[in-house]
């Protein structure tokens, strides 16, 4: 998740024009008398080897994963090499910001409805401070195991299923920005919702849920309510992570947060466990973003419901 920095791109390459295809979320939740296919258990310890991996990556690479150095684009081609292994189309789209390279990585599921395309995002980048573990290490592992998922089952859902990892997002959400200005007015309306995750693993977690669109944010809580944990609206994160550009342009938007610095209530560590008067994540943009710095059980709930989101949403 980025500060409030402003940030700035321009175009060096687009990617080719029928992968950018992208109007409300009708139809989001299946019509009465229908059952959404049911979404799988998504594996922690893979979610948890992927991060493994992206933390190799920072350390050998300075010690981060930042825009326009070598670990973001290792990082990248990390996950390319999975998702295109799983039979998924992926295409990198190319930028310019601060006078390096930049770089977003879109994958589309093939089949569905491209007039109805779900989205679900997370910006790969870390901050030049460290290897950006949690932030956004968790949200890129978690979609890109659910984007396996998808592949293991030969998910076949009515919508058409888009997974995208942003770079620069640090620097103000230049790759989504770019992203979403580069599209044009019928591509956009294409897209039926946009579902973002960034810091998803805290290690004293909070469960923050957007609460921008209506039937996206009632499918998260739904999936929290069967766990019997409760959730709040997420406020922290307004306008600094990668769903604002897709909500300025008018797209649905909604997402998961697990909690940044501010501080965990006594209210909340009661219901949620934890610490309070701590941070959410002490290590948020710092060095000590590790490995060590994420909650395996936020991770796993957190995981979990984007698969049941992206497989409710598109079915």
């Amino acid at each position: 998740m980025k500060l409030s920095v402003p940030g700035r791109a321009t175009a060096t390459a687009v990617v080719a024009a029928s992968l950018l295809t992208g109007g409300s979320l009708a139809g989001a939740v299946p019509a009465a008398g229908t059952t959404a296919a049911a979404a799988p258990d998504i594996s922690v310890a893979n979610v948890k080897a992927h991060l493994a991996q992206l933390q190799s990556i920072a350390t050998a690479n300075g010690g981060n994963r930042a825009h326009g150095r070598a670990g973001y684009k290792a990082s990248l081609d990390y996950v390319k090499a999975k998702l295109d292994a799983a039979g998924f189309t992926t295409t990198v789209q190319q930028f310019t910001s601060s006078g390096r390279v930049g770089y977003n990585l879109i994958a589309d599921w093939p089949g569905g409805d491209t007039n109805q395309v779900v989205m679900a995002g997370s910006h790969l980048d870390s901050v030049t401070a460290g290897a950006g573990i949690n932030d956004n290490g968790s949200g890129s592992a978690a979609i890109l195991e659910t984007a396996l998922a998808v592949s293991r089952a030969n998910f076949q859902p009515t919508k058409h299923l888009r997974f995208a990892w942003w770079g620069a997002e640090e620097l103000g959400m230049v790759g989504s920005r770019y992203y979403v200005n580069n599209l044009s007015t019928a591509n956009r309306s294409r897209i039926s919702g946009y579902l973002n995750f960034d810091m998803i693993g805290s290690p004293n977690p909070g469960y923050f849920v957007y609460d921008d669109d209506p039937a996206i944010e009632k499918t998260f809580k739904t999936y929290f309510t069967g766990l019997g944990v409760p959730t709040e609206i997420e406020t922290e994160g307004d306008g600094r992570s990668d769903h604002a550009p897709f909500k300025n342009a008018g797209v649905p938007v909604g997402g998961l947060f697990s909690g940044a610095d501010y501080v965990k209530t006594a209210a909340q560590a009661a219901k949620w466990g934890g610490t309070s008067g701590l941070a959410f994540d002490r290590c948020y943009h710092s060095s000590c973003d590790t490995t060590a710095n994420i909650n395996d059980t936020a991770l796993d709930r957190n995981s979990d419901a984007i698969a049941y989101a992206v497989w409710q949403l598109s079915s």
